[in-house]
């Protein structure tokens, strides 16, 4: 770096960008593409949270858990096995072996940075443009705030044994005899099934009314349906929690009442933005009721100020691509400030890795909305599979292009995809219906709701289209 300009500053830099998970990462790369001098600050350099504590390590419990669940119903196929054992320890050990190396692959990004480009330690803001690290004085032209979330843990667990957290849960040595699990958001339901499928008894407990964050009262309920054979959920309900020597007791009250005591509770209620200690107070920013800046989504712009905020920490939408995508726009954006620059968002698309999957797509349907339901209980693919369960339900505008929809059906998360694709590309469900379907495949399934689309709108099949359906369609 140049020769400092100012002897009271320590660290000059175009972008400073604090944190180092997806969103940091996607940020400093941005900048530094667009020919920014970056300096990157976390304050451990532990790796993305999606490697680390979220996405890989769940996947991996999950795969376990399909695994052995797969084992229990082969003799729907005909198929006899012996006696089958769940060796907890050792699923537990592929768990953290596996989680470990996606996060050494995670960090090669982070050690080929020069030295000088990185900073270990928590920032604080003095003034919008400067902050210190470490007693250190540093003056960014702009900065990125990429800071993540943590978990939020209520306070009647506050000093309980045994109270685990997705930051903790994979770190356990043996599958727990019995979960509580408070919280049925994607992230509570997961894990869940997955400790449900390996042998441990589960229950769920949320305040709230819906299951997966579903926003369509239809699927919600097909999907707690299925999800309810394998473990209890209690939906509407408060809960009390008490230790009782190395146990937990739960009582809870509302739509469903009832006491039970368990070995260990996974807190799953949400996460808060990771922004305790920045001083923000100090930047001058706006903030919302919550301590949240407010930010623009399509330049990730704070106000009109060099400050610019991406992934978890903005309390937005908390998934990896949204977090990768939102680091970009912002890097970029803090390069060229303040010649700032609105980027087009990518449709919303937010997945579930439930057995069946679920996933959210686009917008929720409306007063006016035109609704096509595709229902896989009689779908042939699905049936053949022995997994002839869930529903999707296909949003569409009056004019029969698709504008969203709400998945619990299997292979969910490729659905999810396609229909993002397509209301991306304004398609509407005549044109999703002249595109080939093999048979017989679960894409077929979709067949349904598209057609029901086109009988609303009045979008006509062409004289040389099959109206009709095949067999275990």
């Amino acid at each position: 770096m140049p020769p400092l300009q100012n002897p009271d500053i320590d660290i000059e830099c175009d972008v400073a960008v604090i944190g180092a998970g997806t969103a940091g990462l996607a940020a400093e790369r941005s900048a530094r593409r667009a020919g920014a001098r970056t300096l990157l600050i976390d304050d451990c350099f532990a790796g993305t949270t999606c490697a680390s504590v979220g996405c890989m390590p769940s996947k991996l419990l999950i795969a376990a858990a399909k695994t052995a669940h797969s084992i229990g119903l082969s003799t729907q196929f005909g198929i006899r096995l012996g006696n089958v054992t769940i060796d907890g320890k050792a699923v537990m050990e592929r768990v953290r072996a596996l989680r470990d190396a996606f996060v050494a692959s995670a960090l090669e990004s982070i050690n080929g940075l020069p030295e000088e480009a990185k900073l270990k330690g928590w920032a604080t803001f003095i003034s919008g443009d400067s902050f210190a690290v470490n007693g250190q004085t540093i003056h960014a032209k702009s900065v990125v705030i990429a800071t993540g979330s943590r978990p939020s843990i209520p306070k009647m667990f506050d000093g309980m044994k045994n109270i685990l957290t997705n930051e903790t849960v994979f770190e356990i040595d043996e599958l727990p005899p019995s979960l509580a699990v408070v919280g049925a958001g994607p992230l509570g339901l997961e894990l869940a099934q997955a400790f449900s499928r390996l042998g441990v008894d589960v229950t769920v407990f949320d305040q709230g009314d819906t299951v997966s964050a579903l926003k369509d009262d239809n699927v919600a309920t097909s999907l707690r349906t299925l999800l309810e054979r394998e473990f209890a959920i209690h939906l509407n309900v408060n809960i009390n929690a008490s230790q009782s020597g190395e146990t937990i007791d739960i009582s809870w009250s509302g739509a469903s009442a009832g006491r039970k005591r368990f070995t260990h509770v996974l807190v799953a209620a949400g996460r808060l933005p990771n922004l305790g200690g920045l001083g923000l107070a100090n930047t001058g920013l706006e903030l919302d009721d919550h301590g949240t800046p407010l930010f623009d989504r399509q330049t990730m712009q704070c106000g009109k100020s060099s400050i610019f905020i991406a992934g978890d920490c903005d309390a937005e939408l908390p998934v990896l691509h949204e977090a990768s995508a939102e680091g970009a726009i912002a890097g970029n954006n803090a390069a060229r400030f303040p010649d700032v620059r609105p980027s087009n968002r990518s449709t919303p698309l937010a997945i579930t890795f439930t057995d069946p999957p679920s996933a959210s797509i686009g917008e929720p349907a409306g007063e006016n909305t035109i609704v096509g339901m595709s229902d896989f209980s009689d779908q042939g693919r699905a049936k053949v599979e022995a997994r002839n369960a869930g529903l999707i339900r296909i949003y569409a505008d009056n004019e029969g292009r698709l504008t969203g929809a709400t998945i619990a059906a299997p292979e969910g998360e490729h659905f999810a995809h396609l229909i993002a694709w397509a209301v991306e590309d304004h398609l509407t469900a005549m044109q999703l219906l002249e595109k080939p379907f093999y048979h017989p495949t679960y894409e077929e399934g979709l067949r349904s709701a598209l057609k029901q689309i086109c009988e609303q709108t009045r979008l006509p099949f062409g004289q040389d289209r099959d109206a009709g359906s095949s067999p275990g369609v």
